[in-house]
Order: structure tokens, then C-alpha cells, then sequence
């Protein structure tokens, strides 16, 4: 059978932390637990759900005796502050309502969100409820991941992708994921887009190295205009000749003087010749 686990839970209390720190007699654990995930889904439903969303990736709780202390992981922290921090005073008393305890918020800023696996989930699962191509949005997330500093991306979405009669599984894969690594820095996070035709699944793995190194973003190429080609070569000659008229600020046609091309000044010396003959056998003949 297969021996699949999460990432996260895989390396906890190994190389990662834990996401809830407290101590609680076996009366109590049941009752905090449960009250542990009531704060992360009211969190959820508040930031991640409606507009404004302020893209909340992770919720870290600490519970000592007379407080909880609640760390939110958010992308756009002015959407969760507010302004003059009104949105986070009205959280907090949201909170107090909910486990009757006093909480304490502390806001900390993701700064790269492409290195997020739960944004990047998040992103995908909303671009596919738009009817977005699903190949399109997991290519462009994988390129924007590698671009900003990840050594590896895996992006699988299974379910009626594209509206089709029977449900399947595809995958986007770039770069290395060494999941049996427990040095390995793996994020992983799952989301679901909620469609007309079915609810499709998104996985998200991203591998950012080993854990203390710093990753460094990959230097963006920067695209070149389309370069346009003209197609008559009148047009061409009209264009390089063209030559705006001495002491005109503005170019407008009819400022423009246009001069003369070669195939002009050739028409103008064979006439100029034609004429000189003409005149020299008047004379001969007079």
C-alpha cells in the first residue's frame, strides 16, 4: 500500500514547529483542541472567504494561563490591520467572544507569496472557479514559484477538470521535491474550487531548500517588443524620408516635407536631358 504523508506533519517538532503551543490536562485537550480550530476557521471565513481578502496563510496559536496569543501569516497585512488598526481591535473582540478568554494579535507580513504553498493553492482553487484553464494557471504558477527563489514545485489538480464527463488527475511538476528529506524545507497545502460542475481539488508542494538557506530569487529575462514590419516599401521610403519642417514644434502632417527618393531624382535628370536635346535641334535647324 502506499506510505503517502503530509509534509508538514511529517517534519513537526523535527525541523518545523508546532503550529498551536499549550499544555492542557486530558480533562481540558479535547475542549482547546476544538477551540483551536473554531479560532483558524473563524479567521478563515473572515480574511480568506469574503472581500477584502487579506490572504491569512497561517494561524499559529499560544496559550498560557490568562491569555491566548493568536499569530496571523498574512500577505496583505493592511487588509488585516486596517485602518489605524480597527480591523485588528475588532478581531480581537470577536475572539474574546468566542473562547472568553483574553487574545492578544500579532499580524507578521509573508513576504514572498509565490513561496507560499497555501496561497498558491488558494490562487489556483480561485482561477479555476473563474473557468480558467487549469493548464494555463498550474504552468504559471510553477514559473512564477521558481522565479521567486523555490527549487521545486508540484501542482496536482484532480476532479472534472474543464467540465468533463469523467473525473481525472493532472500534474505540473518542476524542478526536484525531496519528500523522504526531513532536512528538506517542503511546504504543502491543499485548497478546494467550489465549481457549477463539481468541486476540484488542488494540491501544492514547494521545495525551498534545506532548512537555514536562504533562497534567492532567479533573474527575470524582460521581453522584447514585437518588433512591426512595414509591408510596402513606399510606405518604408515615406517614413525614413519624412523630415519635420524647420522651426515646427509639433509634427503633423502638414509640417512633414517629405524628400525625394531615388527612382525621383533619376525621372528628374532624364527629363532635364530629354530637354537639353530637344532645344540643341531647334537651334540646328533654325
Amino acid at each position: 500500500m502506499g506510505q503517502k504523508t503530509s509534509p508538514i506533519g511529517f517534519r513537526t517538532g523535527i525541523t518545523l514547529g508546532w503550529q498551536s503551543t499549550w499544555f492542557a490536562p486530558k480533562a481540558k485537550y479535547g475542549n482547546l483542541l476544538v477551540e483551536d480550530q473554531k479560532i483558524r476557521q473563524y479567521v478563515d471565513g473572515k480574511f480568506n472567504r469574503s472581500m477584502p481578502k487579506g490572504a491569512v496563510a497561517k494561524v499559529e496559536i499560544v496559550r498560557t494561563r490568562n491569555e491566548i496569543k493568536v499569530t496571523l501569516h498574512s500577505a496583505r497585512p493592511g487588509v488585516v490591520i486596517g485602518p489605524r488598526g480597527g480591523e485588528v481591535d475588532k478581531l480581537r473582540e470577536e475572539l474574546e467572544e468566542l473562547t472568553d478568554q483574553k487574545v492578544a494579535i500579532n499580524v507578521i507580513e509573508i513576504k514572498e507569496p509565490d513561496l507560499n504553498a497555501t496561497l498558491v493553492a488558494e490562487a489556483i482553487a480561485e482561477q479555476l472557479s473563474k473557468r480558467a484553464s487549469f493548464r494555463r494557471t498550474m504552468k504559471q504558477r510553477c514559473e512564477s514559484a521558481m522565479n521567486a527563489g523555490a527549487k521545486g514545485v508540484k501542482i496536482i489538480c484532480s476532479g472534472r477538470l474543464a467540465g468533463s464527463e469523467m473525473a481525472r488527475r493532472e500534474t505540473q511538476k518542476l524542478g526536484s521535491i525531496p519528500l523522504h528529506t526531513l532536512d528538506a524545507n517542503v511546504d504543502y497545502a491543499t485548497a478546494t474550487s467550489r465549481t457549477t460542475y463539481g468541486a476540484i481539488g488542488v494540491k501544492v508542494w514547494i521545495y525551498k531548500g534545506k532548512f537555514g538557506e536562504v533562497t534567492e530569487q532567479a533573474p527575470r529575462r524582460r521581453r522584447r517588443p514585437p518588433t512591426r514590419r512595414i509591408r510596402s516599401e513606399r510606405r518604408a521610403g515615406a517614413v525614413t524620408n519624412a523630415v519635420p519642417a524647420q522651426g515646427s514644434k509639433s509634427t503633423s502632417r502638414a509640417d512633414v516635407v517629405a524628400l525625394p527618393t531615388e527612382a525621383d531624382t533619376k525621372k528628374q535628370t532624364t527629363t532635364e536631358q530629354n530637354s537639353s536635346n530637344t532645344e540643341n535641334e531647334t537651334k540646328k535647324e533654325n
